[in-house]
């Protein structure tokens, strides 16, 4: 039996002590460590481990923890939305966005030429420099290419070979051959560069029925598999219905900041996913309810710097 200790500050606190201290907080301290814990299991135990999230957290600065992730070899299997996929462009092509507010006046910045994505602030430029990069690159990437059509994981395994930013999803991902599969390419920004490029150039085409298959080729019935959720939508649905066909999930960290009575793929819990066999009835679940720019970061510190302790991870 555990008891409710209370949360006390000294110098030098590590993140895998305060994490540890949390523990006995109750809450949601109590499973922020619960996740942390059950991250460790999937690496240790040689599970397959599918990273999803939206566009907004590849818009923040998570964008290049994803990348370091990647890089580390955490997730096998990365999917996430059309969104993150043009920040990580234009991010990898040196536009920078700023830090503003909540409440800014969102018609002045409209008139301004700046788009709002929470407290961030990207400007119209940074979308006309990412058209133009992606036509460079998709132009390309036809001219080495005859194989179409091409499924969009592999599309964003070309792409990440033109992205020469350590910090770039893409470009870690196509370097440490890791699969990035974003089920609705076609929305946004890219989804619109695609199809300017397809009327110019006809045999160029993608399939995202492909990559269904090819999700399914990344990890077997018999392996363990893992998944760790930030928020819900396309890319958490697409890891967890990917897995059932392989016979479902053996661990599952969701991070959401939904509600459940919503019945919204982000407000499912981990228990819910069970009634669809997505989640295995045995398995090693968690959800912590919270904002993921603060919680995945102090989960993921915890995990890497025990693994780096351990020697099987090394210094990025």
């Amino acid at each position: 039996m555990e008891f409710v200790k209370d949360f006390l500050w000294k110098p030098g606190m590590k993140a895998d002590e305060f994490i540890e201290k949390l523990s006995a907080v109750g809450f949601q301290s109590t499973e922020l460590n619960r996740a942390a814990n059950l991250i460790l299991r999937m690496k240790k135990e040689s599970a397959k481990i599918y990273l999803t999230f939206p566009s907004n957290l590849a818009t923040s600065g998570l964008r290049g923890f994803f990348a370091q992730l990647i890089k580390l070899k955490i997730p096998d299997i990365v999917i996430t939305t059309a969104g993150a996929i043009e920040e990580d462009i234009m991010r990898s092509i040196g536009e920078r966005f700023l830090l503003g507010s909540f409440f800014t006046d969102d018609v002045a910045l409209h008139e301004q030429g700046a788009n709002r994505v929470g407290n961030i602030l990207i400007k119209n430029e940074s979308y006309e420099k990412f058209e133009d990069k992606m036509q460079e690159i998709l132009l390309n990437i036809y001219k080495s290419t005859s194989n179409y059509p091409l499924a969009p994981s592999q599309l964003l395994h070309e792409i990440g070979k033109y992205l020469k930013d350590e910090n770039s999803i893409l470009y870690q991902a196509s370097k440490n051959n890791i699969p990035v599969f974003c089920p609705a390419i076609v929305d946004g920004a890219i989804g619109f560069q695609l199809y300017l490029f397809a009327q110019r150039h006809k045999e160029f085409s993608i399939d995202p029925i492909k990559d269904f298959s090819r999700s399914l080729s990344c990890v077997s019935i018999e392996e363990k598999k893992g998944a760790i959720c930030l928020g819900g939508g396309t890319a958490k649905h697409f890891a967890i219905f990917s897995a059932l066909i392989n016979g479902g999930l053996d661990y599952a960290v969701y991070i959401t900041s939904s509600h459940f009575a919503t019945g919204s793929v982000g407000g499912a819990t981990t228990q819910e996913a069970k009634s669809w066999g997505k989640i295995k009835e045995s398995s090693d679940a968690v959800t912590v309810y919270g904002d993921a720019s603060v919680l995945f970061p102090i989960i993921m510190t915890k995990v890497l710097e025990e693994l780096h302790n351990e020697g099987a991870i090394l210094h990025p």
